[in-house]
């Protein structure tokens, strides 16, 4: 496999990721937090952050926008649930074994 193929089949697998993860929008980012320890506002971070390695200016906006197909207001909006104690409960506990060195939760998710 060449890099240009190998680029292109992640390409390819990021996009398959981010329609996935619009098709299931009922799944909620703190679940994801909870599961993965990873959610859409950390893929937004991750995607600005390789923008600017590459010397490309966009906004924190633009960059939430390529992963949630719409504006961030507007898909709060229209998709984000209130967290649930319980939920908030299973935050909390996952973060006190993991480290979220590599992002800065949301502060309505504030544990």
């Amino acid at each position: 496999m060449t890099e240009q193929e190998r680029t292109e089949i992640e390409a390819a697998t990021f996009r398959r990721l981010l329609t996935h993860l619009d098709e299931n929008k009922e799944v909620q980012n703190i679940d994801l937090m909870i599961l993965a320890n990873f959610c859409r506002n950390c893929l937004s971070k991750w995607y600005l952050a390789a923008a600017e390695d590459k010397g490309l200016e966009i906004t924190a906006e633009e960059s939430r926008e390529a992963i949630y197909g719409m504006p961030y207001a507007q898909w709060k909006e229209n998709h984000q649930a209130e967290a649930t104690a319980e939920q908030l409960a299973a935050l909390k506990a996952r973060s006190s074994s993991v480290s979220y060195t590599h992002l800065t939760l949301p502060t309505i998710y504030s544990v």
